[in-house]
């Protein structure tokens, strides 16, 4: 297994302070946010190698943060998507493809984006995951708030966990059960990611290919308890700061 650690953004919504500095190392608690995700898989077995996709913009200065870690107990190796500027993004999924494509031999991806910020463990959604191979599994996060469902993609599950529903941003959220930025791919799954770039030629966002997917495939979510927060503006990223603050 390897893991596909997601940077590629160029976090416009949280202009001005990453204009000059990728999301990923903003801190929390002292800790960066793409450290507080390292760290969940130190404890995994069988991981190869985690390649963390970003811009050219940002590539030095995470190049440089993935040179320090030489404790970790996999290599770690950053990659360019060759993108300068947020118009040019290749988006998510484009992302996804961009490095799982140069890969000599298929294998199973851990694929996480750098923003989100969650205190559970990753052990047991690896385990769940790899007794649902080869197909699909999401993390899933129950909000307790409906009304701000209608910001992500909203999970229906059946008791075994197999997906039923997936809304991208409903007006009218079934649910407070939202999808995390958080997958198991295994390596049968990925021709169907490049046959949904062909079928919609859309490579932004995850949560419209996992909507697509499981039409297609079974897909199953796993639930994760504890806190967890989208790092997506500078009010998430206070609330996130505070929070967690309040736990240490």
């Amino acid at each position: 297994m390897k893991i596909l650690v997601l940077a590629g953004g160029y976090g416009t919504r949280l202009y001005p302070i990453v204009k000059d500095t990728p999301k990923a190392l903003l801190e929390v608690c002292g800790k960066t946010l793409i450290d507080h995700i390292l760290e969940k898989f130190y404890a995994l077995p069988g991981v190869e190698e985690v390649c963390v996709v970003t811009n050219d913009k940002f590539y030095t200065l995470l190049k440089a943060w993935a040179d320090a870690k030489t404790a970790a107990p996999f290599p770690v190796r950053v990659i360019s998507d060759g993108t300068k500027t947020p118009e040019e993004r290749l988006g998510a999924v484009g992302d996804i493809l961009f490095v799982v494509d140069k890969e000599l031999s298929p294998t199973d991806w851990l694929v996480a984006g750098s923003d989100h910020l969650f205190d559970q463990g990753v052990d047991d959604f690896v385990r769940f995951a790899v007794s649902k191979s080869p197909y699909t599994t999401v993390g899933a996060y129950d909000i307790r708030e409906t009304a701000s469902a209608s910001k992500y993609g909203v999970l229906g599950l059946e008791a075994d966990g197999r997906m039923s529903s997936l809304e991208e941003k409903p007006k009218a959220p079934k649910s407070s059960l939202i999808s995390m930025c958080l997958y198991y791919f295994p390596k049968e799954v990925l021709p169907l990611i490049h046959r949904y770039v062909d079928e919609t030629h859309s490579t932004d966002t995850t949560g419209g290919c996992i909507q697509w997917l499981y039409a297609k495939s079974p897909v199953y979510g796993f639930k994760f308890q504890g806190k967890w927060y989208d790092i997506g503006s500078l009010e998430s990223y206070d609330l996130a700061q505070k929070s967690f603050l309040e736990r240490s």
